[in-house]
This record gives C-alpha cells, sequence and structure tokens, in this order.
C-alpha cells in the first residue's frame, strides 16, 4: 500500500493507494484531518494507524510514503512518525525528486510541493497549456505550458482568510458562513458579508483566469481543486473542470517517476527488493 499526504497549512489530506502487478493503482480512501503544528510524531502515528485499522489496513500493509508539505517546521515530525510507525523514509517533494515537471521559473526552488503535485496531476489528466485554481487557505493559480512546463502563476488571499480579515478588524462585521448567496443585492449584514466574499472572490479567481488565458491561449483548460473548489468554481465564467484529488495523483505520479528513476540508477538494490 502507498500512503500519501498533502499537508496544508489548515487541513492535511491522507490518502491510500493499493500496488497492483508493481504499480500504483487505484485510489481507495482518503481522510481530512487538522493540520496541527503541536502534535507529535507519536499523536501522528496514533491517529493514522487508527484510520488503518478502521480500514482493515495494517501497518506493515504500507510499503511506500508520498509527501507534500507546505508547513516546514512539522516536515521532521513527519519524518519521524513515518520511520517510526511504518519503518519507511518517506519521499518528500523537494529538490532532488524525480517529478517529471520541468520548472521555468525565477527560482525553482520556491515552488510550493502541491503546486508542483497540482501540475504533474493536471498535466497528465487533461494536457496543457492548463491552469489549476487550488481553493484552499490562499488561492494558488498554477500555470501549466503545452510542454507541460511549470511557468508560474499567483497565489492570492483565500476566501477563508478573507473572511476571517473583515472580522477581526472590523468590530461591527460578524463572522459568517461561507457560501453561495441567494442573491446579489444583500439585504442584512450577514447578506452583504456572503456577496461580497462570495462574488468577490469569483471575481478575483475569473479576473486573473482571463488574463492569464490571454497570454497562454484560448485553448487553456481550467481547472479547480481544493476544499473549497464546489463552493465557487461553479459559479466561473472560466473553469470547466473540478478535481477533489488531482493534488493526490500528482503525488502518485510523481512517487512512481521517483520509484522508477531509482530503480534505473539502482538496478542491483531493486533486484534485490524485488
Amino acid at each position: 500500500m502507498l500512503l500519501a499526504l498533502n499537508v496544508n497549512n489548515t487541513n492535511t489530506v491522507i490518502a491510500l493507494y493499493p500496488f497492483q502487478n508493481g504499480r500504483v493503482g487505484e485510489l481507495r480512501i482518503t481522510w481530512r484531518i487538522s493540520t496541527r503544528q503541536a502534535q507529535t510524531a507519536d499523536e501522528y502515528g496514533i491517529l493514522v494507524r487508527n484510520l488503518l485499522e478502521g480500514e482493515g489496513v495494517k501497518t506493515a500493509d504500507i510499503t511506500g510514503i508520498v509527501i507534500a508539505s507546505v508547513v516546514p517546521p512539522i516536515d521532521w515530525i513527519l519524518r519521524t512518525f513515518c520511520e517510526r510507525y511504518f519503518a519507511q523514509k518517506p519521499v518528500f517533494i523537494e529538490p532532488g525528486v524525480k517529478t517529471g515537471l520541468p520548472i521555468r521559473t525565477d527560482n525553482p526552488a520556491e515552488a510550493g510541493a502541491d503546486r508542483i503535485a497540482n501540475c504533474v496531476g493536471a498535466y497528465e489528466t487533461y494536457g496543457g497549456p492548463c491552469i489549476v485554481v487550488d481553493f484552499g487557505t490562499a488561492t494558488n493559480f498554477d500555470v501549466i505550458s503545452s510542454k507541460g512546463e511549470f511557468l508560474g502563476g499567483a497565489i492570492a488571499p483565500g476566501l477563508i482568510i478573507s473572511a476571517e480579515a473583515l472580522f477581526a478588524r472590523a468590530a461591527r462585521l460578524p463572522r459568517v458562513e461561507i457560501k453561495r448567496p441567494a442573491k446579489v443585492i444583500g439585504t442584512n449584514t450577514v447578506d452583504n458579508l456572503q456577496v461580497g466574499l462570495f462574488y468577490g472572490h469569483i471575481g478575483l479567481v475569473d479576473s486573473i483566469l482571463e488574463r492569464m488565458i490571454g497570454e497562454l491561449g484560448t485553448d487553456t483548460k481550467c481547472v479547480a481543486t481544493g476544499g473549497l473548489s464546489h463552493l465557487v468554481a461553479n459559479d466561473s465564467k472560466y473553469i470547466t473542470h473540478i478535481n477533489d484529488t488531482l493534488t493526490l495523483e500528482g503525488l502518485r505520479i510523481i512517487y512512481e517517476r521517483h520509484r522508477a528513476a531509482k530503480a534505473r540508477s539502482n538496478p542491483e538494490d531493486s533486484a534485490a527488493k524485488a
């Protein structure tokens, strides 16, 4: 079994893939937990072990682990958790890992692990040119060329961050539920906030996408992923695909590419393990 973790600032998504005929098979199940920097390696171990046991999977069944993390302070905790509970050295999406994704930015080392996984998953699934809009803590725009290169993108405040900023900085504004308003002209404070947050974010997304498509070409595919994708993407003029598991699929593909590259460079070790 392959264990994949997508560790973001707010949530961590955990996924399980079976190995079939020496390759990684179809996604079996996902779990979403809160990302807490204070959580210890043992707490991660107990939690993940309990989740696996609920699926009838033993820790010994996990023979590979791949991680995309954008929270550097807990990376060492994740490494410890993997080695202690699974006796595995995890594959982190970081420089040196064979992703198969050329990065055409000013400083390739700056590219977030989740953005790399998004681009790999999107190009494999939809081809290019393509733009991935990842609706999470931040709203990321990841741009892939027709040749499968990561060209860069944009980062904007996420919908929940925007709502929390209004609540924190304006004494008379309440915290509101993020949802699609029934009408555009609000008649009370809650309505006003929901209209501004929801349609304001769609306006932000579509404005950036319009300009990016202008540079890439009209054949550009726009794909949404992330926790808030279903809430926002359906009202966008440009987003045509919603893919909840895009980042995880990118992780799966990267793991397979990295494993294949290691097997080519160390054929004797690969044969011994087989």
